[in-house]
């Protein structure tokens, strides 16, 4: 309440002050030429008065020129008179519309595009607010039962459809038949029954256990998001998580994992994310195409300045270059000095992009380690703990963090 409060009053200073500046501007006399014509006039009438009286002028021909002078005095004050009639103030009702529209357009539009009630959040609220979020988000459950009902998109024949029917009764009966449950979860998600689907699906990962792949493991996350509908649940991120565990690469697995953050408060970790598998490819790699559609709204949340890479030079060529062990090696012919300059350079540039655009996990890592050989550990150190706080909710993210610390030496 005290904020539309202090609102309103502002808003109504503004439009007192700008009726004020109407109102003066409109009454105030402002020299015109009209004026400065007067003047002369004036000025020429003396001037008729003082060649009579020297003898210059003749009376007759003093009249004459006296009559034609007070003429055009004439004229121009009534063209003077006209100007100020034209520039009178506005009328009261005008300036009740002007005010109306002003006080009530302004809180209009904020009630509208604006966030009443929604106080400012320091950067550790936010991520305490982002981590709450999480904690407390509807389950799978929870989340399927909230979807509207759907019927099957797909035109099924009668054959395949009896088929179908089939494969569902002999799976009912027999739960524990993994390859069973493998053709069900195909059929079942090539129909459009992703809550099925994902339900076979965990048959066939539970069946499987330890020998269960890591993508029929994905496979099942990717079922569980579908079937909530594109959200990521608890349960399909604890599937993810168990994924990056075994492939920390794996960038089906990634790419949701990207999006449950986006989702749960933290678009800047799952820009970072996005932007990595963006620049790693390959370019037709099947998240690319979701990620190109999502990620600049996604970087203006972040707060990242951001240009989607090229489909040539950017997608699919590796994470933002910077020095590597490579690039120092090349540099053994040059004078410690030019070395030192030149690695100096790189890591320079590397920060830059880091601190403007953001960039995977493998960029972090790279320029921690080139500042631990550069021996500016202090540095080094700084940037170390700023990525394990970023990337804190990605496991394999936090494990190539550590293993850059460990190179540079770096605390932990």
């Amino acid at each position: 309440m005290n904020f539309w409060i202090i609102a309103a009053a502002a808003a109504t200073l503004v439009t007192v002050l700008l009726i004020r500046a109407l109102w003066r501007g409109a009454s105030a006399e402002t020299p015109s030429r009209v004026e400065q014509d007067l003047q002369v006039y004036r000025d020429q009438l003396a001037e008729v008065e003082r060649e009579v009286a020297r003898g210059v002028l003749s009376a007759e021909d003093a009249a004459r020129a006296k009559t034609e002078i007070s003429r055009r005095i004439l004229a121009a004050d009534k063209s003077r008179t006209a100007d100020m009639q034209a520039g009178r103030a506005p009328s009261k009702p005008l300036m009740a519309v002007i005010a109306v529209a002003l006080i009530g357009g302004s809180l209009f539009m904020y009630a509208s595009l604006g966030a009443p009630g929604y106080g400012d959040l320091s950067l550790k609220d936010r991520i305490a607010f982002a981590k709450n979020l999480r904690e407390t988000r509807p389950t799978q459950a929870d989340a399927v039962a909230g979807l509207p009902e759907t019927t099957v998109g797909v035109e099924l024949s009668a054959e395949y459809e009896a088929l179908l029917t089939r494969l569902r009764e002999t799976v009912a009966t027999r739960p524990d038949d993994v390859q069973g449950q493998t053709l069900l979860a195909q059929n079942e998600a090539r129909v459009g029954n992703f809550a099925a689907a994902a339900d076979a699906q965990s048959a066939v990962v539970r069946l499987k256990e330890a020998d269960a792949s890591t993508e029929e493991v994905v496979n099942y996350a990717e079922l569980l998001i579908m079937a909530a509908g594109g959200y990521v649940s608890p349960e399909a991120e604890a599937v993810l998580r168990a994924v990056l565990t075994r492939d920390a690469e794996n960038g089906t697995a990634s790419y949701y994992w990207g999006l449950m953050l986006i989702q749960t408060g933290r678009p800047d970790q799952g820009f970072r994310i996005w932007d990595g598998l963006l620049r790693r490819g390959p370019a037709d790699a099947p998240w690319i195409e979701p990620i190109l559609g999502q990620i600049e709204p996604v970087a203006d949340l972040a707060g990242v300045e951001y240009t989607i890479p090229d489909i040539g030079p950017g997608i699919g060529q590796g994470a933002l270059p910077g020095p590597s062990k490579d690039d120092i090696e090349a540099a053994q012919d040059m004078t410690p000095a030019e070395r030192m300059e030149m690695i100096g350079s790189m890591v320079e540039g590397l920060s830059d992009r880091l601190a403007t655009q953001g960039g995977p996990v493998e960029d972090w890592a790279r320029l921690i380690s080139s500042l631990g050989v550069l021996g500016q550990t202090d540095r080094a150190q700084a940037i170390y703990d700023n990525a394990v706080e970023v990337f804190a909710d990605d496991p394999a993210a936090t494990d190539i963090i550590a293993r850059a610390g460990e190179k540079a030496n770096l605390a932990k």
